[in-house]
């Protein structure tokens, strides 16, 4: 998957939260069918390698840690944290065939308490930077981290998670009601690596955010955001004090599986402590919503080979994100997407 993905390879990709990755113990992580091994060097740096041992391929995340490298659990070969081969037990010291071999590193970032891996050519990887998450260790905002496995290739869930018409649905009174359908308007910008909407609808609200979110009862300013190749950011705001902020990042294990880490960030002033107690169940009720619908959306891919899709108005934020994702996945070839800004009309 990683060498069919045309440039979706060459991007940033979290491969774990920080505290996943220790000296202790080895942690395995998938990104584009790749095996990957986390742990940290002798410095305390977060590492990167192939998780398949050069010598009969066993996981090398199944092994030990000590003193910095990676042991091999079958025959013991042993690794540094640049991946160089530094021991094979049953070789005399004195002989050195190991010299000159190692396992691929991947580049590692460390950044808002993820660890980020470049699956892409090494010399790229000074190109871009991993996506900051918003507000993060900014006074007043608190956050928390929700790691969910998904069904579902990237462009379809990025498309979930920014999608309104099915919250009334999927998410019936825990976000809209079906009952409750209003006319609806918003605006659609597209620029060479990201797709911006804001939603135009009086008195739209979500969930207990009339006595809790927004107690004085300020209007409610609705965003959605996504940028390339994989983050989605929603934005609730009532003024300028108050709202939070759902960012999530998809990384792809298969070509139909991913596991999303999604921050939830919030400003509710003297309410953040009930909001950090309240907000935990209720975002991942709805992300759980989520994860079945979308199970059930893939199971059905799978089971027709193809997509058959139909659209509306209000599926032009689908299309607009699918031309960016499209044209990276065939490799860039010719011309990119034209910026697009256009405003659209739907009943939610």
């Amino acid at each position: 998957m990683r060498f069919r993905s045309g440039t979706l390879h060459e991007n940033w990709y979290i491969a774990a939260l920080s505290r996943q990755v220790t000296a202790k113990k080895p942690y395995a992580s998938t990104i584009m069918e790749e095996p990957i091994v986390l742990f940290r060097g002798a410095d305390g740096r977060a590492t990167a390698l192939i998780d398949r041992c050069l010598h009969r391929n066993a996981a090398l995340s199944k092994g030990d840690l000590f003193d910095g490298c990676i042991g091999c659990p079958y025959h013991g070969w042993t690794y540094n944290a640049e991946g160089e081969l530094v021991i094979i037990p049953s070789e005399s010291p004195e002989v050195r065939p190991r010299e000159g071999r190692r396992l691929e590193r991947f580049p590692v970032r460390e950044q808002d308490g993820f660890v980020w891996v470049y699956l892409g050519t090494p010399e790229h990887a000074t190109e871009k930077e991993p996506f900051r998450f918003p507000h993060a260790d900014e006074p007043g905002w608190r956050s928390y981290v929700m790691l969910t496995p998904f069904d579902g290739d990237v462009t379809d869930l990025v498309e979930n998670f920014m999608d309104v018409p099915h919250t009334a649905f999927v998410h019936s009174g825990w976000f809209r009601k079906a009952a409750n359908v209003k006319r609806a308007e918003a605006t659609i910008e597209r620029t060479a690596d990201a797709v911006h909407v804001e939603y135009f609808q009086p008195d739209d609200s979500i969930g207990f955010s009339k006595w809790l979110l927004n107690p004085d009862g300020k209007p409610m300013v609705h965003t959605d955001r996504f940028f390339m190749p994989n983050i989605t950011r929603v934005d609730y705001m009532w003024g300028d004090q108050r709202g939070f902020v759902i960012t999530s990042q998809i990384t792809p294990i298969t070509p139909d599986r991913a596991m999303v880490y999604t921050a939830i960030t919030f400003r509710f002033g003297v309410f953040n402590p009930l909001a950090r107690w309240l907000l935990p169940p209720y975002t991942r009720t709805v992300i759980q919503q989520d994860v079945r619908i979308m199970e059930v959306q893939t199971g059905n891919l799978r089971r027709f080979g193809a997509r058959r899709f139909s659209g509306t108005a209000a599926d032009e934020i689908h299309r607009a994100i699918e031309a960016l994702r499209d044209h990276a996945a065939a490799g860039e070839q010719g011309p990119p997407p034209e910026p697009l800004s256009t405003r659209i009309e739907f009943w939610m």
